[in-house]
């Protein structure tokens, strides 16, 4: 039967990850140089069209459409066929539509995380390309195995809001393209504009409420145990950052407060709605110390991540799917595993497993797909593009009129 308040909760909570997408434009356009404002914005904002296409022909019947205990589903609900107002989602709490429109928002955002890392120097065309086979060969297979009742999910393996679904692929995804491309010509650019990074991370912040919670599917006490999870994660994380940058550099500097909380959001997701309120702390600090090594390692290593997606998203997805597996209790969640703190070390290694497959699978498949990609049309831009900058050397438009008053 229709449970009007879950159905209203949850078409604001699709709303509410709608508007990450855009939060993640401001993020990332904050976070490039002023010549290449445009050119991550619309990489981000085109996946809400595109994805949107795809998932209403094919997408949500590949991830939720037959295929039990398997790695793909089918295409019986391709075009949303036999779908109407009237049809309950499976928890007979809301219409089916309203939890494919939820679902489509996290299509939306995931291969758009993956652009932060390769800003300045990816073309437009190879990059459309890469959006359109990366959710087709990556994101749906790894929705249907732990979320669509396919394999991993048959297994056990369990993941609240996306650890491996979306930040552990999203993130080793962005590792390979890393690799692929190569380094920016000036490594050394700096923010056009920290306003627009902490617009977009409160954005982003303000979301993520409708990312976890909304998992649930429904209005119960595990709602609010998702939300609750996921503000204290995301503040004992941010504060974290905060004093280990402070430590490390001597000045306590702001963008690094707003990369901590989104580090401590990515690694909460897959435990939002399955462990209890005392671990979320633990979760944020762990967070923090370990995406802040990441980071310190990845400028070690030299590579040219450019806004950290691998440090922030790939890490701590991979870190938060392997914290469920410890702090996991069917005391909060009837429908959760316990997890290693409370002696299930089998949970704990499936956990550990997924998380390895996820980002391994991501990384190697992008990488094969971009040397792919390179023979249809070239994937990095020309240096002398690199340096005019992508949003007039290829979009023919600036993101500010310089000659204006």
């Amino acid at each position: 039967m229709l449970e009007t308040g879950s159905t209203g909760f949850m078409l604001l909570a699709a709303s509410l990850v709608m508007l990450m997408t855009p939060g993640l434009a401001m993020f990332y356009g904050g976070l490039a140089t002023k010549r290449n404002i445009l050119g991550i914005m619309i990489q981000s904002f085109v996946s809400l069209g595109w994805t949107t296409v795809l998932w209403v022909i094919f997408g949500y019947s590949l991830c939720f459409s037959g295929g039990q205990g398997g790695i793909i589903g089918n295409l019986d609900k391709a075009f949303l066929h036999g779908i109407t107002p009237g049809t309950m989602y499976t928890n007979g709490k809301i219409p089916e539509f309203v939890f494919i429109a939820y679902q489509m928002m996290f299509a939306i955002i995931t291969p758009a995380l993956i652009t932060g890392a390769f800003v300045n120097r990816v073309n437009f065309k190879a990059y459309f390309i890469f959006l359109t086979v990366w959710q087709i060969l990556v994101y749906y297979p790894f929705v249907h195995m732990i979320w669509g009742g396919g394999l991993l999910a048959v297994w056990g393996v369990q993941d609240f809001a996306g650890g491996v679904v979306v930040h552990a692929t999203a993130g080793f995804a962005a590792l390979a393209s890393v690799f692929y491309v190569g380094a920016r010509v000036d490594k050394n650019s700096t923010p056009n504009s920290i306003p627009l990074v902490a617009i977009g991370s409160g954005l982003l912040w303000f979301g993520w409420y409708g990312f976890n919670a909304g998992s649930e599917v429904a209005v119960d006490t595990v709602t609010s145990l998702a939300f609750l999870n996921t503000d204290v994660a995301a503040s004992f994380a941010t504060v974290a950052w905060l004093f280990l940058e402070w430590s490390h550099a001597k000045k306590p500097k702001f963008v690094g407060l707003l990369t901590g909380s989104i580090a401590g959001l990515a690694t909460i997701t897959p435990c939002a709605g399955f462990v209890p309120l005392w671990a979320a702390p633990i979760i944020g600090i762990v967070a923090s110390v370990m995406c802040y090594m990441a980071v310190q390692f990845k400028n070690k290593m030299n590579w040219d991540d450019a806004l950290d997606v691998w440090g922030v998203h790939g890490v701590g997805g991979v870190l938060g799917t392997i914290l469920l597996g410890i702090f996991a209790a069917k005391s909060v969640n009837i429908n959760s595993a316990d997890g290693l703190w409370l002696g299930n070390s089998s949970f704990f290694f499936k956990q550990v497993v997924a998380a390895v497959v996820g980002a391994t699978y991501a990384f190697v498949f992008t990488y094969i797909m971009l040397v792919i990609i390179n023979f249809i049309t070239p994937v990095k831009v020309d240096e002398a593009s690199e340096k005019t900058g992508l949003d007039y050397a290829i979009h023919g438009e600036k993101a500010y009129d310089e000659g204006a008053l």
